[in-house]
């Protein structure tokens, strides 16, 4: 059994941690440490409780012991590999960059990745990553850093700015999702059933608005069967009148199917992540054009509710009200580690900065393909060229990514005040109401922007 040391900085929404120490409980080839690093203390300490009935119950074959530590520097010395999977400050901030905007008709589904709430996020996260990143290279400069933390893209683009020779990559699992869609199709055209994984793809984009411009099954073209599928479904969407039931986090898939049929590529995201990339008029005018395209809007209030079910399930294993259980989670982090160590080789999608991988998108800003996993490496696969539309919009997206990269850099907001005025769900409004949102904003989560020293020039 190889043993390693992973330092699991921060816990999610403290079920994300435990569907890490599932996933090492049913691993039988590699064992070590887990060292829990959260700013919030108690919640590590009750990771590690729940890491050591998970690893004593009969079902784990893993071998890990869990610990916490009171510094970063301590959770990361002598670390094999890193999890990040943070909150950037807390839902009180994001309750405001989500919501504040809706006085200007600016609907956000999820709010993590784009749109007013993305950059928001983005100028939280940005400071402690920087943090991260020195930290990572001063006390475990050779471990492989995962980053699970949204906005997934700037997360990563930020490691790699503050430490460039890092070895850091970001997993999502949303094209496992299309996957499935696909996987649909082609039962539905041809009868046969088959695993979602065995469904070879070639996923290029960044994070969140990723494009598949080829899906096969051996020797059968998926394309064709996923256009009939399209039109097939694109008026009332996959689930049909079910969708209701779906939320507060899932969709029918119409916008999934509408932007096939628009652009001949199939966009790999849920329709709440592609909507937030597109022009406001596209799908999120207004909440009963959001109802017609069968997606749900979640509120904060919601995932304050999951975070305080999660601190009670928390509560009620440690005091053996609740059992503890053991399930895999289908997510690909352990088999990562298993590859990255040379246990195993495979190929799935990453998200790493383009070094020619995607050709008509800038060099050096993260992108997500697919990669070969193996010994001590992680390699892009040649994606090729962004369809055109996608690009297009695409670019759009990576040019506001580096204003805020110099938002940074220059301690100035005024770049993230432009990034705001070119943003799709933003564009529409006049400088008065950018100025004013953005001002608005600035001011309700002032706590956590201390680091910005200039605030000079307005749209």
């Amino acid at each position: 059994m190889k043993t390693v040391k992973i330092a699991y900085i921060g816990g999610g929404s403290r079920l994300w941690a435990r569907s890490l120490m599932s996933d090492l409980a049913l691993e039988s080839e590699i064992g070590g440490e887990v060292v829990l690093y959260d700013i919030d203390i108690e919640a590590a300490r009750n990771n590690q409780k729940i890491g050591t009935l998970i690893m004593n119950h009969e079902q784990a074959v893993g071998k890990w012991t869990f610990s916490v530590a009171t510094t970063l520097e301590e959770a990361l010395k002598g670390s094999d590999f890193v999890f990040i999977s943070i909150l950037p400050g807390t839902f009180e901030e994001m309750e405001a960059y989500v919501h504040m905007p809706e006085q200007w008709g600016i609907y956000q589904t999820v709010g993590d990745t784009t749109g007013p709430a993305g950059i928001f996020r983005s100028l939280i996260m940005m400071p402690i990553y920087e943090g991260f990143a020195k930290a990572i290279e001063k006390h475990a400069p050779h471990a492989w850093v995962i980053n699970f933390t949204n906005p997934m893209t700037m997360c990563v683009q930020m490691l790699y700015h503050v430490y460039p020779k890092i070895k850091a990559f970001g997993n999502c699992h949303e094209v496992f999702h299309v996957q499935q869609i696909i996987r649909r199709a082609l039962k539905e055209k041809t009868g046969l059933d088959v695993h979602f994984k065995d469904i070879s793809i070639n996923p290029l984009g960044i994070n969140h608005f990723t494009w598949i411009n080829y899906a096969s099954y051996k020797d059968i073209d998926l394309m064709p069967i996923y256009a009939e599928f399209a039109e097939k479904y694109h008026k009332e969407g996959i689930a049909g009148d079910q969708w209701v039931h779906y939320g507060p986090f899932g969709s029918a898939e119409r916008v999934k199917l509408d932007l096939y049929r628009r652009f001949g590529s199939i966009a790999a995201a849920g329709d709440r992540h592609l909507v937030e990339f597109l022009p406001h008029h596209w799908y999120t005018k207004d909440p009963e054009m959001v109802k017609s395209w069968r997606f749900f809007l979640t509120p904060v209030k919601r995932r304050k509710e999951i975070k305080a079910e999660g601190n009670r399930s928390a509560l009620a294993i440690i005091e053996g009200k609740e059992q503890v259980r053991i399930t895999p989670t289908g997510e690909e982090g352990v088999l990562q580690l298993k590859a990255l160590l040379g246990l195993t080789e495979f190929v799935t999608n990453v998200n790493i900065p383009n070094t020619g991988q995607i050709p008509n998108l800038p060099l050096g800003h993260v992108v997500e393909t697919n990669a070969l996993f193996r010994r001590d490496d992680v390699r892009p696969v040649y994606a090729g060229p962004m369809p055109d539309f996608p690009a297009q919009m695409t670019e759009r997206h990576i040019a506001n990514n580096q204003l805020l990269i110099k938002a940074f850099d220059t301690k100035d907001l005024s770049y993230a005040r432009l990034a705001l005025s070119l943003d799709p769900l933003s564009e529409h409004l006049s400088r008065s109401d950018i100025d004013a949102m953005f001002d608005q904003i600035t001011q309700a989560i002032q706590p956590y922007l201390k680091y910005y020293s200039k605030t000079s020039s307005k749209a």
